[in-house]
Formats: structure tokens, C-alpha cells, sequence
């Protein structure tokens, strides 16, 4: 696994927001979250995504120890991604982060 040279043992908060931060992180955790996807599946679902931001992030998440590759040596080939243990405690700091969003659009 190789380790995110700007994270920061000494600021938690920094460390969080290098592995989690960026308008795409969380969105794609969000959706590997009900399960693991092929990348055709994420990208379905996060039209708004370019072909190249996907495939960098997904790299950086799985880099990062969130999310693991899953490739099945076929052809044609076959690859999906999962969360990790970290990147199911990733996935719990969502909710809060919607519910923040809701009450800020309501007012």
C-alpha cells in the first residue's frame, strides 16, 4: 500500500480531509458503500464525473487504504471495487455531512 505523503501524523483533521477531501471522494465511497461496483456502475452514477477524475480517484482511494480493487483476470477483464474497513468508517462520516446540507438548504 502507498502511504499519502501529505498526511499529516500530527493533525488528524488534515489527514482526514487529504484522504477524503476533493469534490469526487465521498461521493464515490457514498455509492461503493450498498456494495461493491464495476467502474461502468460508478460512472453511471455519478454522471457528472470525467472518465479521468474517476479512474484518478479511484487510484487515490485505493492508494489511501478506502477502497480495494478487486480484478478477476478474465476476458474480457472483469475489475470492481470495495470499500475496506476504513473506508466503511469513511462511509459513517457521510450522514452527518447530508444532514448538515439538508438544514443549510432549508434556510
Amino acid at each position: 500500500m502507498k502511504k499519502n505523503e501529505n498526511l499529516s501524523p500530527s493533525c488528524p483533521i488534515r489527514t482526514t480531509l487529504e484522504m477524503l477531501g476533493g469534490k469526487w471522494r465521498l461521493l464515490i465511497i457514498n455509492e461503493i458503500g450498498a456494495g461493491s461496483l464495476r467502474y461502468g456502475e460508478l460512472k453511471r452514477s455519478i454522471p457528472e464525473i470525467s472518465e479521468k477524475m474517476l479512474t484518478q480517484e479511484l487510484k487515490t482511494l485505493v492508494d489511501n487504504d478506502l477502497v480495494v480493487r478487486h480484478n478477476y483476470g478474465e476476458v474480457p477483464p472483469r475489475v470492481d471495487y470495495a470499500l475496506t474497513e476504513n473506508g466503511k468508517k469513511a462511509l459513517q462520516l457521510i450522514e452527518p455531512i447530508r444532514d448538515f446540507g439538508l438544514q443549510y438548504i432549508k434556510k
